[in-house]
């Protein structure tokens, strides 16, 4: 009886201990018992939490009539309302049913507040966003949202229907993400809509060069940068054609006659953006197509993630009958079409984010040297919460450029007080970007597009345009007046020379109409040529992309919609074809390796073409990082800084054009090395390695195993991704598919006789897991397929075919 005593006591003890284990969280995890709840935790995220034909009601009178929610067959919703205020609120219930924990995870990241969400392991993160100004960005853009009072009802509707959908929610039907990390949906506000579109500022307009070229300056010199940095391909072609005439007198400042030396810089930002977020975009006039209307097409690079960056719906109201993509989180439609026009974009390189060495009066910070003076400075105090820890309390210094950032070693900043550096960043300025979309949305032609624009000011794009009889394009943006380099390198913080000195007016950004040539087309490259009066950047996408798609364009006619999806999954690498042969004729096999000699054969047959299936892609793109690192690793090695790399069309046209440079030379070793020798030995290590990460040459050499496209979860949660999608595509090619980055959404759209429109993203509508659309269209997406958008021009009957319908009232 004591024996069995003894072992009834020890079971209930383990016993208790495993329900203890289950109702604590562990680290970030949940309690784990609440999460395996097969009532209300994960398992009912498998649930659909919306049945076909339900009518909801929502309470406090939000709405004035009755909302219409026709979702089609790829669970895209086409929203009919009778009021403006309808449409956005119910835009904004229906995104949050399907992205809510996106839309927290983005908004929180954006504000520097994630640690609020995932702990300590943030904590930098937050800080970065709180030093690089995103909270003051975000609230500069809330003035001017709610001081238009189209915006702030536009704003302020989506924010109740979010709200509407929180407020009906219980813990049991939480998107997944929130059990997981035992947090609860925070209420919507105004403020997030303008923390994601300065989040988008930031995605597409917040890489910076300044601090490295001014360190690289030091190490290397002005000629290493003219002779290397400064190579433009032969094969550029402009955004805007060259035979452009730009009829105004320029107000760009004189350059200073003296030369500022700035301080060398031990570190720079730790989360920059992806330098190459880009994009394609292009338009054809109707003399070059089938049926003899524009043709427009856009498909922008971005990091591509499930559930997707975008959200496709349709909003039919009072004035507008819209339809395309949105950025889950805020009104409207970004990229897409209406009755009469059509719109997209890509990025534009714009320097709007300068450096100013600042020199401090003591370590106050609350001083600094401007014009001969002693300044005063503003702090901002930042209360960042973290989960289960106190709350860390930042202060940050603002001068009149913008918020003071650390450069430098931490201890040699408290004993010493270095010069600091501070940003000056177009995000910062007061703007509305909604208003834009908004008013485009609603247009009916040119002139509405180009009013609309006027209220576009970051981040800076190519926004391509078409209707029934005209193209455009305009390089929108706003655009300091600058001398030519400034903010090439950092700028002199007390010199008043060295800031911004206006904007470049409306009026004289570079745009192009109905060119003679038939077509526009944009894909990063430079906007203009050296004609162009003003100074906009001088870091842009290699040439290879914009080259290869006027091109096509040029030679084609009798085009048809199909003809640009085709192009769009165009998969030629005009770097290969640049730069390839030179390579081969410098080869000397190594003719008792068999292996070496495939290899060598796989790329002298190659015609340039990124396909998954091919073996070739592999090798050349690996030889040509192992040559990149042979020729400029020792010398950037030695310099224990942050410095700027030539980027890859740089390089191929050094090597083209200098084929006995000094700067082949291996500085580490007694030997003088050729380019030959390089290029031999860097193919050597490229076949070995190639050999190590995926064995013996076979199948397993397929570019589209190589280039590794995963399309991860938004927030990194390991099993709700998909892994090893097998694509074809280059970071060179129109099909810029690079890892996980990418076209994040295809989009086809002819402008007549009636308009039709066809796309696709690499995704799903939804943002549950346990949901048959939260990856449903990655397939098509990767085979080039495009689905007809279902552009309805009426509220559709009840007794209509559809997947089902909601009606909110």
């Amino acid at each position: 009886m004591k024996r069995a005593g003894l072992k009834l006591g020890i079971s209930s003890i383990v016993t208790a201990f495993f329900f203890w284990l289950l109702s604590v969280p562990l680290g970030p995890a949940p309690p784990l018992g609440k999460f395996w709840n097969p009532q209300s935790g994960f398992w009912a995220n498998t649930q659909n939490t919306i049945r076909a034909n339900q009518q909801i009601s929502i309470h406090n009178n939000a709405l004035s009539d009755s909302v219409t929610v026709a979702f089609d067959q790829h669970q895209i919703p086409h929203i009919f309302a009778s009021s403006s205020h309808d449409l956005y609120f119910a835009q904004g219930y229906i995104t949050a049913r399907d992205r809510l924990w996106q839309m927290e995870l983005q908004t929180h990241a954006a504000a520097g507040r994630l640690s609020e969400i995932l702990g300590p392991r943030t904590l930098q993160y937050d800080r970065y966003q709180r030093h690089i100004g995103m909270g003051f960005a975000a609230e500069q853009a809330l003035d001017e949202l709610m001081n238009d009072e189209h915006t702030a009802e536009a704003v302020k509707a989506y924010a109740a229907g979010v709200n509407a959908w929180i407020d009906q929610l219980q813990p049991s039907e939480y998107p997944l993400e929130y059990k997981f990390l035992d947090y609860a949906p925070e209420k919507w506000t105004p403020l997030k809509t303008a923390l994601l579109l300065k989040n988008m500022t930031y995605t597409l307009a917040g890489s910076n060069g300044d601090l490295r070229m001014s360190n690289t300056r030091a190490v290397f010199g002005n000629d290493f940068i003219k002779q290397v940095l400064d190579l433009e391909h032969p094969l550029t072609d402009p955004i805007i054609p060259k035979s452009k005439k730009w009829d105004f007198t320029s107000q760009a400042p004189q350059k200073p006659e003296d030369s500022f030396t700035p301080s060398i810089v031990d570190t720079v930002m730790p989360f920059q953006p992806d330098p190459q977020n880009g994009s394609n975009n292009w338009a054809v006039s109707g003399s070059k197509t089938a049926k003899g209307y524009p043709i427009l097409a856009n498909d922008p690079h971005l990091n591509m993630t499930l559930p997707s960056i975008w959200y496709s719906l349709q909003l039919n109201g009072p004035d507008q009958n819209v339809m395309g993509v949105s950025l889950p989180g805020a009104p409207s439609v970004i990229i897409g079409f209406n009755e009469n026009v059509a719109w997209g974009t890509t990025n534009v390189s714009a320097d709007v984010w300068d450096w100013y060495e600042i020199t401090f009066r003591d370590s106050t910070f609350s001083e600094y040297k401007y014009n001969g003076k002693w300044r005063f400075t503003s702090k901002r105090i930042e209360q960042i919460k973290v989960k289960g820890q106190p709350t860390v309390t930042d202060t940050v210094v603002y001068t009149h450029h913008g918020p003071v950032v650390q450069t430098s070693d931490q201890e040699a900043m408290r004993s010493n007080i270095p010069k600091y550096h501070a940003m000056r960043w177009v995000a910062h300025k007061k703007s509305n970007e909604l208003r834009y979309f908004l008013n485009v949305n609603k247009a009916e032609n040119y002139s509405d597009y180009r009013k609309a624009l006027q209220h576009y000011e970051s981040p800076a794009q190519n926004w391509i345009f078409a209707d029934s009889t005209n193209i455009a394009l305009t390089v929108t943006g706003k655009y300091p007046l600058k001398w030519d380099e400034q903010g090439r390198f950092i700028g002199d913080g007390s010199n008043p020379k060295y800031d911004w000195q206006g904007w470049i007016p409306f009026e004289q950004i570079p745009y192009i109409k109905n060119p003679d040539r038939g077509f526009i087309s944009s894909a990063n490259q430079k906007p203009t040529d050296s004609t162009y009066p003003y100074y906009l950047d001088d870091n842009f996408a290699p040439y290879e992309r914009g080259r290869r798609i006027n091109e096509q364009l040029a030679a084609m006619d009798n085009i048809t919609p199909k003809d640009m999806q085709q192009l769009q999954m165009d998969v030629f690498s005009y770097h290969a074809k640049n730069i390839l042969p030179t390579l081969l004729q410098h080869l000397n096999t190594d003719t008792s390796s068999q292996l070496h000699k495939k290899a060598e054969e796989k790329l002298a047959n190659w015609r340039y073409y990124n396909k998954g299936k091919l073996i070739a892609p592999s090798i050349f793109d690996s030889w040509w990082d192992e040559l990149y690192e042979a020729i400029w690793y020792d010398e950037y090695s030695t310099a224990d800084i942050p410095l700027e790399w030539p980027n890859r069309d740089q390089l191929a046209t050094f090597i083209l054009n200098n084929p006995s440079s000094q700067w082949y030379d291996n500085r580490n070793t007694p030997e003088k090395e050729t380019l030959k020798e390089l290029i031999n030995q860097a193919f050597n290590q490229a076949i070995s390695g190639l050999q190590n990460r995926y064995g013996d040459m076979g199948d397993n050499w397929q570019w589209g195993y190589v280039n590794n496209t995963d399309i991860e979860h938004v927030g990194r949660l390991p099993g709700l991704g998909r892994e090893n999608v097998f694509t074809d595509g280059g970071g060179e090619s129109v099909n810029a598919i690079r890892g996980s980055h990418g076209p994040s959404w295809r989009m086809v759209v002819q402008l007549g006789p009636k308009i039709k429109g066809w796309g696709i993203y690499p995704g799903g509508q939804s943002g549950n897991p346990g949901s048959k659309y939260y990856d449903n269209m990655v397939d098509e997406w990767q085979n080039g397929e495009l689905f007809p958008l279902w552009f309805m021009q009426q509220r559709p009957p009840a007794s209509d075919s559809l997947h089902y319908t909601i009606t909110l009232n």
